[in-house]
Order: C-alpha cells, then structure tokens, then sequence
C-alpha cells in the first residue's frame, strides 16, 4: 500500500517538479537527458519509451504508438513540442532510432501473433512443404513412408499426423521448428538424439512447440524488450524472434539434462522453472540471449 502511494505521489506531483528543476539546472529536457547519459541500447530505450509514456503532453505520449511511416514526422513534432533545434542531429538521429525500436517491437508482435493464429492446413502445399522439409532436416537417412505414419514420433510427435500437435501455436510452431533445424542443423540433430535418451529422454517436436508458446508469451507481456533493444539498433524482424527461439531450444536442452528429472511426468514442474530462469535474465537491461553459430 504504501508502495502503491508513493509511486501515485512521484507519478502525479514529485516528478512533474524534479523534472522542472533539473530542466532549469541542466538547460535540458528529460528526453535529451537520457540520451546525453547513456549509450544505445535497452536502458535508454527503455528510459525514452516511459519518459514518453509518462509525459502529460499528448505529441510525446502519442509518439510510442507511431508506425515506421510515422516516425520521421514524430521525430520532428516532438522537437518542436520540446523546444530543440532541427539541426541538433545527434537527438534526432537518437530520436529516430528509439522510436524505431519501440514502433517496431509491436509491429514485431503483431507478426508473431498474425502467424501463430494461422492453423496448420494438411490441404495448403505450403504448410505440408515445411513438414516435410523439417523431417529431411532432422532425419535426412530415412525416408517417410507415408505422409500419415507411426515415424513422426522418432522426431517427437504424439501420433501418426502432426497437424494435430500445432493446435496451440499455429503456424508458428512449425516455423521456429524448422527454423531451429535448418540454421543449426547439427544442433538440432543432437538435441533431437538426446531427447531420445532411455531415462531423461523427452518428445522433442512436442517440447519445441511448448518453447514456441514460452517464446510467444515473453514477446507479448514486454518481456522481450530488453533483448531485442540491446539486439536490434532500429526495427526488431520475426527473424529476431526466431532466433530467441534457438537459444531456448539449446538452454532448455542443457537445463533438462543438468536437472535430471525423475520423469517426463514432471515436465509442467521443470518447464515452469526454466521459464522462471529465463524471465529472472531478461531483467537484465543488458541481456543479450543468442545461440551463436
């Protein structure tokens, strides 16, 4: 409680009058404060984007909602609002980039969630195509015998047709799937091989899909921001996302085996704790979570 009264105290009166001081002290705004303390990356993104949210003023507010096209107009409203000079190109350059990061992280969730509301469709040859191309990937000395067969589950399925297990994540899980194998192929053979192991073993197709859902959330509750703003110097690509993904798949791999559950029963308990230990990483304003090649 007396948290929440402190922070309604700062948010409606303190910093109203510590930002007018230090204006007066420094000769410079809140926003040019930021960029003159720190260097590109998430803490000064992140300090733009909730100076703008906060601001009373409704050009500032509006610039963290403004789509790429807009962002060269926002830029420049918000100088004059701001009072800075056009020719001060270090804010505008540093402007720019900011509100290209901040547009395009919801442009990126918005693709994300665009392809995972697409279901898998066994009549699209596209769909059927990356299905096949997944199996080649992970299995490239054994042929399918049929389009509908017990051998998916050697790379993880839980039955004879897989379009069954994309339920959930549509689309998008096929994607990061194949993804993973085709851009770390070796990889992803290895982890498919120790998924078979006779003790810790683990349905590797189903678990990727569940890691796309985790992927998913983290994107779509701002928790991925900080990676992506360390990232990604302008607008974050679903291609970002993917190889968030790729480093999930390989830390979840060494997680599992370094935990040695009793059972794939317990897989709910120990994802939850990967989950808890991924989100604790992002709270770093300077994570950077890669799989390098």
């Amino acid at each position: 409680m007396l948290v929440y009264f402190w922070g309604f105290l700062y948010s409606n009166y303190f910093r109203f009058w510590l930002k007018w001081i230090l204006r007066l002290l420094t000769r410079k705004c809140e926003l040019q404060r930021v960029f003159d303390g720190s260097g590109a990356g998430a803490r000064r993104t992140l300090s733009i984007e909730h100076s703008l949210e906060s601001s009373k003023n409704k050009v500032l507010r509006n610039a963290v909602h403004a789509e790429e096209a807009e962002v060269e107009k926002c830029v420049r409203d918000v100088m004059k609002e701001k009072k800075i000079e056009q020719k001060d190109t270090g804010f505008k350059t540093n402007l720019h980039i900011t509100l290209l990061q901040i547009s395009g992280y919801k442009r990126l969730y918005l693709n994300v969630e665009n392809l995972r509301k697409v279901p898998y469709d066994s009549d699209n040859e596209e769909h059927e195509e990356q299905l096949i191309e997944l199996w080649n990937l992970l299995m490239p000395h054994e042929n399918l015998k049929a389009r509908i067969t017990k051998q998916w589950c050697d790379i993880g399925f839980q039955g004879d047709d897989p379009k069954t297990d994309f339920r959930g994540m549509g689309l998008l899980g096929l994607v990061n799937l194949v993804y993973f194998s085709k851009h770390y192929t070796d990889e992803a053979r290895q982890i498919l091989s120790r998924s078979n192991h006779p003790k810790l073993g683990y349905s590797y197709a189903i678990v990727g899909i569940n890691l796309t859902e985790m992927a998913y959330s983290l994107l779509k509750n701002g928790a991925l921001k900080s990676h992506l703003y360390n990232m990604v110097s302008g607008l974050p690509q679903i291609e970002h996302f993917h190889q968030f993904y790729c480093y999930l798949v390989y830390e979840f791999d060494k997680f599992w085996f370094e935990e040695e559950p009793e059972s794939i029963m317990h897989f709910n308990q120990y994802r939850e704790k990967f989950h808890e230990k991924i989100k604790g990483l992002l709270l770093d304003c300077d994570v950077i979570l890669t799989l390098q090649n």
